[in-house]
């Protein structure tokens, strides 16, 4: 396949720059996988789409205020924007300055810290600290929230709320896990009160999320690794959630990407979509054909056109009618991207009881 099978046209008027005024306030389209039909509602009616029993697995990485602003010695401007912590000392990231960094360059930030060049990993720097404290503490302390590239305004502090999930706990995306921002105390309890379930599994969301596809053909493409950890009890509840015949619901493509590499991962995997608990990384890359083992059901916001997000969409929903959804959510005003609206795939029938099989 190629990249531009999966261009739709986007007004640019459509790109959200802010999230709603309340969490939870948006739309959701929502996509019925047995039908292809399409329906439009918010995301308040999210319950009454889902079945008793219905499990959904969310993302609980904590986003870091990853991007940092510096100088170098000559006087000229540095961003960059963290890809991953490597210790207490040590991160990744991608620059952005007038001349490409040099071997042992230093750099000056905010409040006195300093860090150098130490090498090269693909597209990313590494950086040592050499005056300023530990990675983690620096980024608390002068670092800003990364919104998107295509968010064209400064981060606010209203930002450090709101791009960040309720479910959010543990450190160290740099990105954040968009399905999961529209979930807030009320719809969660209606959940809850209709017999859906939750659980939590983690992965750490990099900066090459927003890396765009190169390469004319999807097989030439690689994705960054990115780390992920699922549990001893979230991996217990998603497989008692398949034996028992219910369905697993993903909260966003950085869960689907869990699941799908920790079954295959998994000695079972292939023949029956188990998880498997413990860490690991992942560069797996979901395009059409590929074939789901551990997922029934997406929420997710709307992606990029030509994006990995889109193709992997595309994969679970069928990139026809997938484009044919894109289409409709442009005529009717979603908003897109990151504090964009939602869409929901997957079948919409009523279904048998939990517990009773498919």
């Amino acid at each position: 396949m190629r990249k531009s099978d999966f261009h739709f046209d986007l007004p640019v008027e459509l790109i959200a720059q802010e999230p709603p005024p309340q969490r939870g306030a948006s739309r959701l389209l929502a996509f019925d996988r047995d039908t292809g039909l399409l329906h439009d509602r918010t995301f308040a009616e999210l319950p009454g789409l889902l079945r008793t029993g219905d499990l959904l697995v969310v993302n609980d990485t904590r986003v870091v205020p990853a991007r940092l602003y510096g100088m170098k010695d000559s006087g000229g401007r540095v961003e960059l924007l963290i890809e991953r912590v490597l210790d207490e000392r040590r991160f990744l990231a991608q620059c952005r300055s007038s001349k490409p960094l040099r071997p042992r360059q230093a750099l000056n930030l905010e409040a006195g810290v300093v860090v150098r060049v130490v090498g090269r990993e693909d597209v990313f720097v590494e950086f040592e600290v050499e005056a300023g404290g530990a990675v983690l503490e620096i980024l608390e302390r002068i670092g800003h929230v990364p919104l998107p590239p295509y968010i064209r305004r400064a981060d606010q502090l209203s930002d450090r709320e709101r791009y960040q999930t309720v479910f959010a706990s543990k450190p160290g995306a740099v990105a954040a896990p968009t399905a999961g921002l529209h979930f807030e105390s009320t719809v969660i309890s209606r959940l809850e009160a209709r017999g859906v379930r939750l659980c939590a599994v983690t992965l750490h969301v990099g900066a090459g999320t927003f890396e765009p596809v190169r390469a004319a053909e999807l097989g030439a493409h690689r994705m960054h690794r990115e780390r992920y950890e699922i549990s001893t009890q979230a991996a217990a509840q998603i497989n008692a959630a398949r034996c028992e015949g219910r369905r697993v619901i993903a909260v966003g493509t950085t869960v689907v990407r869990t699941l799908e590499s920790a079954a295959q991962a998994s000695a079972q995997g292939a023949s029956r979509g188990s998880i498997a608990p413990g860490s690991g990384e992942t560069d797996i890359f979901i395009y059409p054909g590929y074939r789901f083992r551990a997922v029934d059901g997406l929420i997710t916001n709307f992606h990029l056109p030509q994006s990995t997000l889109l193709m992997l969409v595309c994969a679970f929903g069928g990139t026809e009618r997938m484009l044919a959804a894109y289409r409709h959510a442009v005529e009717q005003r979603y908003r897109f991207f990151s504090y964009g609206d939602a869409m929901f795939i997957a079948s919409l029938s009523p279904g048998p009881a939990a517990g009773t099989g498919k």
